[in-house]
């Protein structure tokens, strides 16, 4: 059967990198729990792919946050297989939902979109931005701490200057990883603290700068000020940089994740998601919604606490821990 090529290939794609399966696999234990579930009992009720069977799925699709209009453009796609395939059987069907929500992920594109940009020579600069307690300046702090790990020289800049305790908790993962934290007064001026770090970073021939931000989204006209000006402070002293804007959101959150998603992005080039606690949700559907509906990729993604536990994200690797337990049969 042509459609059982799928699973068989994430399954030898997967035997040679059993770590990132095994974190994928247990990372996803909930989303997979809900999603396979419902999906495994909507097959096992029909007897064939109809229409019914697909008005089903597409509510399954919807409750795990895949977005109604990706789930939409995913019932278009599969109805087409259905025929060119001739699809009868309703369990022949998850393979081929499985290779579908990879291809909408890249529409086209290669894997290398969910890799960071580091420049080869001279100063690489982040901006991270996110809303408060999504686990923005924990994520900087393990980004930090996996670069300093792999020998380059990083400095955080603590452009939070409004949130209580911003500053403090970066010097405490600044000390955690190596890295130098240049700050000034709660309060000051974000941009100024940008730009102090840039000077700092060029002095110590630092590789990497990591500069966090305020995540106030009450008032957006503020917030897009800010961001206007931290972004021509670095443009200015950086050619090219930032080489990325960061947005982190935390994965429990589903669809609150997605409207933060498009608000930062009519604020700020977004160039990539950094997803936390997609271990703590079952609603991690929302990945490729925010692929597919803002076209932004996911380019690091969370699944604990530990430093280790941010990892780069690859939607082979998503899929296989979505549907694990058929993969691995």
């Amino acid at each position: 059967m042509e459609t059982m090529g799928f699973f068989n290939r994430l399954k030898s794609k997967f035997s040679k990198k059993e770590e990132e399966a095994k974190t994928y696999k247990e990372g996803m234990n909930r989303t997979r729990q809900s999603f396979t579930e419902k999906l495994n009992d909507l097959v096992a009720r029909y007897r064939q792919v109809d229409e019914e069977f697909f008005e089903e799925l597409e509510e399954t699709l919807i409750l795990a946050d895949v977005g109604v209009t990706t789930v939409m453009d995913l019932i278009d796609d599969l109805k087409f297989e259905v025929q060119r395939k001739n699809i009868k059987e309703p369990k022949a069907m998850l393979e081929v939902i499985s290779e579908k929500l990879v291809e909408i992920y890249y529409n086209g594109e290669d894997e290398s979109i969910s890799e960071l940009n580091f420049q080869a020579d001279g100063l690489t600069v982040f901006l991270v931005v996110g809303v408060n307690g999504v686990g923005k300046t924990t994520s900087i702090g393990k980004l930090a701490a996996q670069l300093t790990k792999e020998g380059k020289k990083v400095v955080l800049a603590a452009g939070d200057t409004f949130r209580a305790g911003a500053i403090e908790q970066l010097e405490e993962w600044g000390k955690r990883s190596n890295a130098e934290v240049i700050k000034q007064a709660e309060g000051s001026d974000p941009a100024a603290v940008i730009f102090d770090a840039i000077k700092a970073a060029k002095s110590r021939e630092a590789d990497v700068l990591i500069c966090d931000t305020a995540g106030r989204l009450q008032n957006k006209v503020n917030l897009m000020k800010e961001l206007e000006k931290i972004h021509r402070i670095i443009k200015r002293e950086v050619p090219n940089a930032p080489h990325e804007v960061l947005l982190v959101l935390d994965a429990t959150t589903g669809q609150n994740a997605l409207s933060q998603a498009k608000t930062f992005s009519e604020v700020t080039d977004v160039s990539g998601i950094v997803l936390t606690k997609l271990d703590g949700t079952a609603k991690g559907g929302i990945v490729i919604a925010i692929k597919n509906e803002l076209n932004i990729p996911v380019k690091l993604v969370g699944f604990g606490e530990g430093i280790e536990d941010l990892r780069p994200f690859d939607a082979h690797a998503f899929v296989y821990g979505l549907f694990a337990d058929l993969v691995e049969e």
